[in-house]
């Protein structure tokens, strides 16, 4: 098999400089659209914002909510699309290869979402499993699938 067959047939992304750009952008269009819903638009929905960063502080224990907000952007820009481009995207390819663009992200963005309000804020930080499904983990439903989204097709758009 030739080298550009192998690049062909691969479901990850070659590593090359452009990869970290291509992270780095659809993290930073995927964190502001998440900022736009958790900030501005859930609270006219809900009575209040997403905020993240208390789950940040539950879970890790400190009360410097300057950090919290740092580690929760940080994930956001850098590491779930890390996750996007090594972990979810390479699973559709293999599972479901003709799966929509769209159902792709949203899928990401359920997975981001159980991850938070299940594995973050249940196992390890004792909340609730999904808060006990109130209207905000509703929002934070949506806004997770608005990231994954994004992510998605920013990669997408990236990557041509």
């Amino acid at each position: 098999m030739s080298m550009m067959e192998t690049q062909k047939t691969s479901v990850f992304p070659e590593i090359q400089p452009s990869l970290g750009r291509t992270i780095i952008l659809s993290g930073l269009a995927a964190n502001i659209t998440w900022e736009i819903w958790a900030r501005l638009i859930t609270p006219l929905w809900v009575g209040g914002p997403l905020e993240p960063a208390a789950l940040v502080q539950s879970v890790f224990g400190f009360n410097n909510l300057l950090l919290a907000e740092m580690i929760h952007a940080i994930v956001g820009v850098v590491f779930y699309p890390i996750g996007y481009l090594f972990i979810a995207r390479p699973l559709q390819r293999l599972i479901v290869p003709k799966l929509p663009l769209l159902l792709t992200g949203i899928g990401f963005g359920i997975g981001l979402w159980i991850f938070a309000l299940y594995v973050m804020a249940h196992l390890f930080g004792g909340q609730p499993a999904f808060l006990g499904f109130v209207t905000l983990t509703w929002a934070s439903l949506i806004g997770h699938m608005l990231f994954g989204t994004v992510v998605a097709f920013v990669v997408r758009r990236m990557e041509r």
